[in-house]
């Protein structure tokens, strides 16, 4: 689910979380109302009504028309249809924990492939055991590494060597293997980490 969908599904939800704007929009459901007709039936302030129609015209959940002096609301059942059309579809709700459940799991490789070398008083070193065989999780340890490199700089090969070999011996591989994934890119003996979409996997203390 894309962050923007995200936030919207989530301003429905906390908009909808209370028991006066379900009624509100029940009752507009049915017919067209005023602040005053709906504070009656609420049994509500109308500024308290006015607040909650507020908050139901951010997601657009009602329309409102004027009618002489007055205003008159009634439900959006077209944009309550889309919400459910494009929003709570089994993908979108699936999606949800997408990223919780993959940044779980690249945390969980991290600790499995990496243990603390840190002496007391220097900065953390965190020593790659071994290189996994498993395409998966090497694809997150070479995440990691990437991290390792700051984006916008450009990196002589010798640096990159230095940099891996905090972490592991066989800088070689994994300069190569940062390569092929299109992690980083080299050119005349040159290295740059690349502007993607990565996130930071997170090394559980």
């Amino acid at each position: 689910m894309e962050k923007a969908e995200f936030q919207t599904l989530l301003r429905f939800f906390k908009v909808l979380a209370d028991e006066s704007r379900l009624k509100i929009l029940g009752i507009l459901a049915n017919r067209e109302c005023s602040v005053e007709e709906l504070a009656a039936i609420v049994k509500l302030k109308e500024p308290t009504v006015s607040h909650h129609l507020g908050k139901l015209k951010e997601l657009n959940l009602v329309n409102m028309r004027p009618d002489g002096n007055t205003h008159l609301y009634r439900l959006n059942s077209e944009a309550l249809q889309n919400f459910s059309k494009e929003i709570f579809t089994p993908d979108n709700m699936a999606s949800l924990v997408e990223d919780v459940e993959g940044e779980a799991w690249e945390s969980k490789v991290l600790k499995n492939f990496f243990e603390d070398v840190s002496e007391a008083g220097c900065d953390r070193v965190l020593r790659l055991k071994e290189i996994p065989a498993s395409r998966k999780k090497r694809q997150v340890i070479l995440k990691w590494l990437a991290n390792q490199f700051e984006i916008g700089i450009n990196y002589p090969e010798l640096q990159v060597n230095e940099i891996i070999k905090r972490h592991h011996p066989d800088c070689a591989t994994l300069r190569r293997e940062l390569i092929a994934s299109k992690l980083m890119r080299r050119e005349n003996g040159v290295y740059w980490r690349l502007e993607t979409s990565i996130k930071r996997p997170v090394l559980s203390e």
